[in-house]
């Protein structure tokens, strides 16, 4: 199945060394139709980009992780986006925001309008880069990430031909952590709190920042096409999945409701069929809104 059709199957339709980055060894496996290599940004942002190969100038994907996660995502989720969009000969870079992962900075000093400042860094060097054609950028944001990435579009309109929302729902709202965690902050500056998977320290300016932009005053700031994502069984993201795609104010847009589907899609279990559906779909969305 082509690439335009296997994206109408599954989607339901209604788009060189520069200053300031560190060169990193290359990443690359022979053999491979792309080459991965890390490079330090402005600020201490650790980033990866990827290559595809032939020559450019080449369309190109800025991704935006989630909430306590890292550039690569859940179960490798970006690095494996990362792959399927060289393979349409398209680049991309993923960034660790200021604080997590290999960035720079502390995870108690992180904000909402840190993070739409780390994602202007982000795409400043990717469309600064040779074999990139700056006319032809995407973006891409998971949960919390795609929040940043709704911001970050609508700050700067002109920057993205199109955006890509996996798992984003609505506002977030500062006792999404439980009220006792958003006390504690309150009243003693930051508060670490065991999420489970991992624990985080956040300062009380996290929580502050969560309010500063509405998405629903946002997102209609953007006017390029968009795709959204959301598992069935993930309450926020499934409610808001119409709410973004009915006021998308691009003529291409598109969604995909993914049956059964959780935050992760499933990703951290043995099956990736959902992970993967996730990812080949939203491959073949770049390629057909940056081509």
């Amino acid at each position: 199945m082509n690439a335009m059709r296997k994206l109408f199957v599954l989607a339901v339709l209604v788009g060189s060394l520069v200053l300031g980055a560190v060169w990193q060894p290359v990443l690359a496996q022979e053999g491979q139709a792309y080459q991965e290599y890390a490079v330090t940004l402005d600020n201490g942002i650790a980033a990866i980009v990827n290559q595809p190969a032939g020559e450019g100038p080449l369309p190109a994907v800025l991704m935006l992780h989630g909430f306590a996660s890292h550039k690569d995502e859940v179960g490798d989720m970006y690095k494996r986006l990362a792959a399927a969009l060289a393979e349409q000969g398209i680049a991309s870079l993923r960034l660790d925001f200021r604080g997590w992962g290999e960035s720079a900075g502390g995870m108690e000093n992180s904000t909402v309008q840190g993070m739409v400042e780390d994602a202007e860094v982000g795409y400043t060097y990717l469309t600064s880069l040779d074999f990139v054609d700056d006319s032809r950028i995407g973006v891409i944001g998971f949960s919390l990430g795609g929040r940043i990435a709704i911001v970050s579009a609508a700050q700067h309109p002109d920057w993205y031909q199109t955006m890509v929302l996996w798992s984003t729902g609505g506002n977030i709202s500062p006792d999404f952590l439980g009220q006792e965690n958003l006390d504690a902050a309150r009243a003693n500056g930051q508060v670490t709190v065991d999420l489970g998977w991992r624990q985080v320290t956040l300062g009380v300016g996290f929580f502050d920042s969560l309010t500063l932009y509405d998405m629903e005053t946002e997102y209609p700031k953007f006017s390029g096409s968009v795709f959204i994502v959301a598992g069935s069984e993930d309450p926020d993201p499934a409610q808001y999945l119409q709410w973004y795609l009915d006021n998308a104010q691009g003529e291409l847009r598109a969604a995909y409701l993914v049956e059964g589907g959780d935050h992760i899609y499933a990703v951290l279990t043995d099956d990736q069929t959902m992970a993967e559906s996730v990812i080949e779909t939203t491959a073949d969305w770049f390629a057909l809104a940056l081509n």
